[in-house]
């Protein structure tokens, strides 16, 4: 088995309970398929069970994601950054942008958010017809030093990268490796030319090593490692950083195996480098 990495900076975690089911209607149906074990993403899940389940991969800091519908996402924010303390994390917060009439509306939702020390920028949350929010959003975003977390599939990658072209001051955070849907060769063959074009655009735009459990059914390295290692090759280490998307790929195993997985794929890596990947580049990016 791979060295562990000396410290993680997780940079991409749920934290939830089914319970509220006005905020997280959709883990009172648990769906899986094939291999997955649906439980294990509708459960309660805060950070005493995050850390019992990362025991002994010395897990310093993590980064809660919005995951509660629509407008709850904005109280999630506040919520969990009052709690913080309390609570023993997260250390940072991606908000929730959910969809508005107006660019005056999505930044008033912005700045409801920037009153809790902890927020660091968001993601979409709802379907938008276009990959991004309007350039006005995006603007405000970047004026107010907020990062946007790009949340779309193969297909569309291209297209996100040509509109984000012109924001060279924004940080763009690719989620979930580009959210592949399946192993096919035609999505990867997508998936291959949108991670490229998004790494082309610049130091601003960097990777999340997330999400692969889902549309690959496995934990294995073996199955993750060419998508792993072509993000690492397009974006470098300096724009690439691991994160478990818990409790909803614990579906497929365990984050010891995950992370065990992630050890063996860079295992070839330099120490250096391996530290920027599991740890400093999330510290960066989500200034925590």
């Amino acid at each position: 088995m791979a060295a562990r990495p000396t410290r993680v900076v997780d940079a991409h975690v749920h934290l939830w309970d089914p319970a509220r089911s006005d905020w997280y209607p959709y883990l009172a149906r648990p769906q899986g398929h094939g291999a997955a074990d649906a439980s294990r993403m509708c459960r309660r899940f805060d950070v005493r069970t995050y850390q019992a389940e990362a025991t002994g991969w010395n897990v310093e800091k993590l980064v809660n994601v919005a995951a509660a519908t629509g407008r709850h996402s904005i109280e999630e924010t506040i919520e969990l950054d009052a709690n913080a303390h309390a609570s023993g994390g997260p250390d940072a917060i991606i908000g929730g942008l959910p969809p508005t009439g107006t660019v005056a509306e999505a930044v008033e939702l912005l700045d409801r958010q920037t009153r809790a020390p902890r927020f660091r920028g968001v993601r979409p949350m709802g379907a938008l017809e276009t990959p991004l929010p309007q350039a006005g959003v995006l603007h405000a975003l970047q004026e107010r030093d907020l990062l946007f977390e790009l949340m779309t599939h193969p297909d569309r990658l291209q297209a996100a990268a040509a509109q984000l072209a012109s924001f060279d001051d924004l940080i763009v955070v690719v989620e979930h490796t580009g959210w592949p849907r399946s192993s096919s060769d035609e999505e990867r063959a997508l998936w291959r030319t949108g991670i490229d074009a998004l790494a082309g655009l610049g130091d601003n735009v960097v990777c999340k090593l997330s999400g692969l459990a889902m549309p690959l059914g496995s934990m294995r390295a073996a199955d993750l490692a060419p998508w792993l290692e072509h993000a690492i090759e397009a974006f470098g280490v300096d724009r690439c950083m691991f994160a478990s998307n818990f409790p909803v790929d614990s579906m497929y195993g365990t984050f010891d195996e995950l992370y065990a997985a992630f050890s063996t794929v860079t295992a070839g890596v330099d120490d250096r480098s391996r530290e920027k990947l599991f740890a400093t580049n999330a510290e960066r990016v989500y200034r925590c």
